[in-house]
């Protein structure tokens, strides 16, 4: 007779087992499902772009050509990826805290960098943000920058005298405000443009690692370091000033956490400045008060107990809001001129019955698949009303989809999401630290990365 592999263990132990296998098939489920989300969305995308021509993207869902290639920063790609995945989740476990946190940048921006070397330094680097739509295109145009300023909202709309490249036209101007400064302090060209965003970018993950130690606990940090750096949102990190963008509001939240539990007036006004400065950098990007009310929710004592931190939040929040209001930037007319742009152009075209959910299955490719078994963990947590570290970091994951969710709703957002939701997309990232076996699916992650570079020619 076939003996039961659970028939020597004790009762409880033999339920423990089947319970984890239960639990480890409803994730290959989960991750399955998003690759058949995916899956759909190609195969429906290309068949509306071949009759229809309505997507206006060469290889749907993600604004990209088939482009098979190898490329100077290939070894470098492969090699960090079998590192983090062998090496990953014991020196996350190991290392000095602030140790793991320097390793994490470090890893991420290798990562980040390697993967947007297979492209070359030229079309992979310092190319990106210098063609037609992108904000080096306009830096000449601000050598005023309080009359830039003044005058933004004149050329948002398509029609206006000479409109801005659609980048810069679909965000407020402390987007394109960076990459002007930059330029003036000597930093000039695509090269360093695109350096810029890859090096802050790569630190979002730090900030994300550094609200989930303050909110759920040292242990699931560690446990999401690995899969925070090797992401394959990095395809898409490196480069885009989306990923810049990412960071800035991953350290708003972070800093708003360690503001919370700390407790400190310093990074309260830190974490406001930097919020605000978010709003100013994308419109979109003010979903993120959703994700800044589940940390005041999960730090509701001891808010309670140090109310008076609300006053350098709010404080630090006003400076970039008044600065550009008194410059002459209106932020809310500046979003209503967007509006009219993005209908005027192929956003009034793209089918939203299409992108509403095509828009998800790019977040389920720059998320991966341990993501989405995360995921499912998370709404297991939440459905069971667990409390403790792991409800917190649930609440944390759920808020930034919701916030992410809205977003795609909203209709203001079809195609090229694979970058647009890179701000939302880290804080789904630490989901994955609920897997009890991690090294598949860093695996599965890097896989998936690696496949999007190399088969892939992103742009945008």
């Amino acid at each position: 007779m076939t003996r039961s592999p659970h028939r020597d263990l004790a009762p409880g132990r033999a339920a423990d087992c089947a319970g984890a296998s239960r639990a480890a098939r409803r994730d290959l489920y989960a991750a399955a499902a998003a690759a058949l989300l995916v899956t759909a969305a190609v195969l429906v995308g290309r068949h509306i772009q071949e009759t229809h021509r309505t997507l206006f993207v060469h290889w749907p869902p993600v604004f990209a050509d088939w482009d098979p290639h190898l490329g100077p920063g290939t070894p470098a790609a492969l090699a960090v990826a079998a590192a983090t995945v062998i090496h990953g989740p014991v020196l996350a476990a190991r290392l000095p805290w602030r140790g793991l946190l320097t390793a994490a940048w470090a890893t991420a921006l290798a990562w980040i960098g390697s993967l947007a070397l297979v492209d070359g330094w030229q079309r992979g680097i310092a190319g990106r943000l210098t063609t037609r739509e992108e904000y080096l295109r306009v830096i000449g145009r601000f050598h005023d920058i309080p009359a830039a300023l003044r005058d933004f909202t004149h050329h948002i709309v398509s029609g206006s005298p000479d409109p801005w490249p659609a980048h810069v036209a679909g965000h407020p101007p402390a987007a394109t405000l960076t990459f002007v400064l930059l330029d003036r302090i000597g930093l000039r060209g695509g090269g360093w443009a695109g350096m810029f965003c890859v090096v802050v970018g790569a630190g979002g993950c730090v900030a994300v690692l550094i609200a989930v130690r303050a909110l759920a606990g040292e242990a699931l940090a560690r446990r999401a370091a690995p899969f925070t750096v090797l992401a394959p949102a990095a395809v898409w990190q490196g480069v885009s000033a989306d990923g810049y963008f990412a960071a800035v509001a991953a350290w708003s939240v972070a800093l708003l956490a360690l503001a919370l539990t700390r407790p400190s007036p310093w990074a309260a006004a830190g974490s406001g400045l930097l919020f605000g400065l978010t709003c100013y950098l994308s419109y979109g990007l003010t979903l993120f008060a959703l994700v800044g009310a589940a940390v005041l929710f999960l730090a509701r004592r001891e808010l309670r107990a140090r109310p008076f931190l609300l006053l350098p939040l709010l404080a630090g929040l006003a400076v970039f809001p008044v600065v550009f209001t008194l410059a002459g930037f209106n932020w809310w007319h500046g979003y209503q001129l967007l509006t009219i742009r993005y209908y005027q152009g192929v956003g009034g075209i793209r089918p939203y019955g299409y992108w509403v959910w095509a828009d998800l299955a790019c977040a389920a490719l720059i998320t991966g698949p341990a993501t989405a078994a995360g995921l499912r963990r998370t709404g297991a947590v939440l459905l069971h009303r667990r409390t403790g570290s792991r409800a917190g970091l649930a609440l944390l994951v759920s808020t930034a989809l919701l916030a992410l969710l809205v977003a795609d709703l909203s209709g203001m957002s079809k195609a090229e999401t694979e970058r647009i939701w890179l701000p939302f997309a880290l804080w789904l990232l630490p989901a994955c630290a609920l897997l009890p076996r991690p090294r598949p699916w860093l695996a599965a992650q890097a896989v998936l990365a690696l496949l999007l570079n190399h088969l892939l020619l992103t742009g945008w």
